[in-house]
């Protein structure tokens, strides 16, 4: 069963039960342990030991810890600490009472959030939980839901961090490139350039980020999100009041003291990001052998760890600033324990999309939809789209963007060498497009639960109220790349699809408007 159509079938189950149930840690449970029966044959002991395995792993590698692991759930919990102080001390109620009086809009406040995900574009894992903390504040004085503010924020993180060369996406992307010419012997281009000129190749992510500001100015709520939207605008119910607590909201566990200032919420906010990226640098140029730059910086920084001591960093300010009231009336135990506690939500949806992710790798489930492509007799026009399919149908299923860039960058510039080595750049703009469209809709991806996580919105609400949204954008990004791929040409396509969904917007726009009056 593995590397056979059999090994999509535990996949295809889990997203199925998620959509059907709602309910994530079962779907994740029930696809985890169909995965471990299907490698194993139905060897019920070992089958088993695999579960056993794939969860250890988490924690321990080769008799070590896991370290970059265990730095991001520590990260988590001081993010939920540091959130509990921002409430505790009134920086948050204070935060969102300024706010109103500057931006007085429930546009305002999502276009705010939009701009802020485009800004901070250094890593997918920091802008999605660093924008929440900032635009939460904003967005839940403006009755916009939890859901509609995660599609916010996850539909500018990864676009972004793809698009810049100076990010942890990037410089990951320019060594796999650098790696991949010189297997392939392709020597008329060099790696940053050829990244620099697939930017305008990537349509989804580029459709994404513009969608996201169609959204927030237009009437372009489809599917479940008009329904968190129209709950919230009525009721300021901002999270489906059927759901268990979700990852990252506080509720009234910590009470906001009376005396909050604006600078409360902003300045450990400052600090975490100076505090991280700051760690980034240093960590990477420590790493980096030879000659060091931006680039080598950002390819081989810690980000875990640079989370990690930004987080303590931005906690501690957090505890200072509390004790300086007069009097602090929240009990800083309670804010410690309630922090955390907010955040095990989001841990344990993690740890078991890190399992499912592991059983779906042994059952080479990637290996299987690659080597469709690999194996086909398609005309070189189809290249692009069909790189585009694929590579978004295995970031889905395998919930990684990474993974994807790893296999599918490399069969891409190999099949295309031997086809038509024209279509280098177009191909391969397609693979990080589709890869980035996958982990948009995969309920197992990192980006997608940090991202509710930032938000304190709950997981599936996040996941099915984005993925219209990117369908949207894929369908038209399919378009596109069929067009680069039929006229050899760029910027065409790009206009054309970027225009389509302009129009489209416009259209569902039109319609909610005529639906409302």
């Amino acid at each position: 069963m593995v590397g056979t159509f059999y090994s999509l079938i535990p996949a295809l189950v889990m997203l199925v039960l998620v959509i059907v149930t709602k309910r994530i840690l079962l779907s994740l449970g029930a696809g985890i342990v169909l995965g471990a029966f299907f490698i194993h044959e139905f060897n019920i002991l070992d089958s088993l030991q695999e579960v056993w395995l794939v969860f250890y792993e988490i924690f321990v590698v080769d008799g070590s810890l896991n370290v970059d692991n265990l730095f991001l759930f520590a990260f988590l919990l001081l993010l939920g600490i540091m959130t509990a102080f921002l409430q505790g001390s009134g920086g948050s109620r204070a935060f969102g009472e300024w706010m109103l009086k500057h931006v007085k809009t429930r546009t305002g406040a999502k276009l705010m959030t939009g701009v802020l995900g485009v800004i901070i574009f250094i890593d997918d894992y920091f802008a999605s939980l660093a924008v929440g903390q900032i635009a939460r504040p904003v967005t839940d004085r403006h009755n916009i839901s939890r859901a509609k503010l995660a599609y916010l924020i996850d539909s500018t993180a990864a676009p972004m961090t793809v698009l810049s060369p100076i990010s942890s996406w990037g410089a990951f992307i320019i060594g796999l490139l650098s790696s991949i010419f010189v297997t392939n012997g392709i020597t008329g281009i060099q790696p940053m350039e050829a990244f620099i000129k697939m930017i305008p190749m990537n349509l989804y992510a580029l459709s994404a980020i513009l969608l996201v500001f169609l959204v927030s100015y237009l009437k372009m709520d489809i599917g479940k999100m008009r329904v968190h939207e129209k709950r919230a605008m009525k009721t300021g119910e901002l999270i489906d009041p059927n759901n268990s607590k979700v990852p990252g909201d506080l509720g009234d566990t910590v009470e906001a003291h009376p005396k909050g200032k604006v600078y409360h919420l902003i300045l450990p906010i400052v600090v975490l990001v100076v505090a991280t990226v700051s760690t980034m640098l240093i960590t990477g140029a420590i790493a980096t052998e030879g000659k060091v730059t931006i680039l080598s910086m950002f390819a081989n920084t810690d980000v875990n760890l640079s989370l990690l001591i930004g987080g303590a960093i931005a906690v501690l300010l957090g505890l200072i600033l509390h004790v300086m009231h007069d009097p602090p009336r929240a009990n800083i135990g309670n804010i410690f324990v309630q922090g955390m506690k907010s955040m095990l939500p989001a841990i344990y949806i993690l740890i078991l999309a890190w399992m499912i992710g592991s059983i779906i790798s042994s059952l080479e489930t990637g290996t299987y939809l690659a080597e469709l492509l690999h194996g086909a007799n398609v005309s070189s026009m189809y290249l692009p789209v069909l790189f585009f399919i694929i590579s978004g149908l295995m970031a889905l299923a395998t919930g990684t963007s990474w993974g994807t860039f790893t296999i599918m960058l490399a069969i891409g510039a190999e099949v295309v060498m031997v086809i038509d080595p024209a279509l280098l750049l177009p191909t391969l703009g397609a693979v990080l497009a589709g890869s980035v469209f996958g982990d948009h809709c995969s309920p197992i991806s990192d980006t997608t639960i940090l991202s509710a996580t930032g938000a304190g919105a709950n997981h599936i609400d996040h996941v099915l109220t984005q993925l219209p949204y990117a369908l949207l954008a894929a369908g038209v990004s399919a378009l596109g790349f069929l067009l680069m791929g039929v006229l050899d040409m760029i910027v065409l396509p790009l206009i054309i699809t970027l225009g389509l969904i302009v129009v489209i917007g416009f259209i569902i726009h039109r319609n909610n408007t005529i639906r409302e009056s």
